[in-house]
């Protein structure tokens, strides 16, 4: 299948921001880190620095590690554990120099998850969907007739595939750090392949149906990607709305599904 030419350049550093962590002084207070729902498959991180350095928060697991930035506005921000059940260490990070972040505290958590997928119905930073009203309303417009999660999750498909426009400005110019926002997407209706991905998992998981967030590659697209897992009918399946609004409006039908063997997935939201 010929690469459609996406230019959904998510170079790593974007997404989580390239650091050599220079483990200086550290503090034990873990009054930044709210662990009140690690059943439910996620944390939150409240902690606003006393100077303006960048801060990250680094969430390790069996020698996997997922790193965010943080937004240190107002409320905290929430983090998924999506390694699955077991012990996670928990860091906070600030910056110093150049990529030289010191610890500034840490904690160890034992997670064991209600429920595998509950953190893939979960409101996290680049999921964000509680904070977003319009989403949720839009949501449950499109998904109001619906009688099972396939249609659902149909007609949620039918409606970012044919209103959402791929925006290759944005592409061409992403900032340091980029953090989807699903409401911004929803307004503007354009975005690029991870604003695509977090406006249909923040629609699914605000009716219930679990959906992760994938990047990685494609044999579909040229760049580094994003997409969507959704649990349906007991499994999960890919489901693709960037490659899909362009071919679809592009003329060409497309499917719900796609084919999973096409896509190979470096990081799981």
């Amino acid at each position: 299948m010929k690469k459609l030419v996406i230019a959904c350049s998510l170079a790593t550093s974007f997404l989580f921001g390239a650091i050599s962590p220079a483990f200086a002084a550290e503090t034990t207070n873990s009054e930044w880190l709210d662990a009140s729902n690690i059943d439910n498959g996620y944390i939150a991180v409240n902690y606003t620095p006393a100077s303006a350095a960048r801060t990250k928060v680094m969430i390790a697991k069996s020698g996997t590690t997922y790193t965010y930035d943080l937004n240190t506005v107002s409320a905290a921000s929430n983090f998924p554990l999506q390694l699955g059940d077991g012990t996670y260490e928990v860091t906070l990070l600030e910056n110093t120099s150049g990529n030289n972040y010191r610890k500034v505290s840490s904690d160890s958590l034992d997670v064991t998850l209600s429920n595998p997928n509950s953190v893939y119905l979960a409101s996290t930073q680049n999921i964000n969907w509680k904070n977003s009203p319009a989403v949720i309303a839009k949501a449950r417009e499109l998904t109001a007739n619906a009688t099972t999660d396939t249609a659902k999750a149909q007609a949620i498909y039918d409606y970012i595939t044919s209103k959402v426009k791929y925006d290759y400005a944005l592409a061409a110019a992403l900032p340091a750090v980029y953090i989807p926002s699903p409401a911004q997407t929803l307004t503007s209706n354009k975005g690029i392949c991870y604003d695509y991905a977090s406006l249909n998992a923040a629609m699914l998981r605000s009716v219930g149906i679990p959906a992760k967030l994938d990047m990685g590659t494609s044999t579909k697209v040229k760049e580094y990607h994003a997409w969507n897992e959704v649990f349906l009918n007991g499994k999960w399946v890919v489901v693709d709305t960037t490659v899909d609004a362009s071919m679809k409006q592009g003329g060409k039908k497309t499917t719900l599904t796609t084919d999973a063997s096409q896509y190979t997935a470096a990081k799981v939201y």
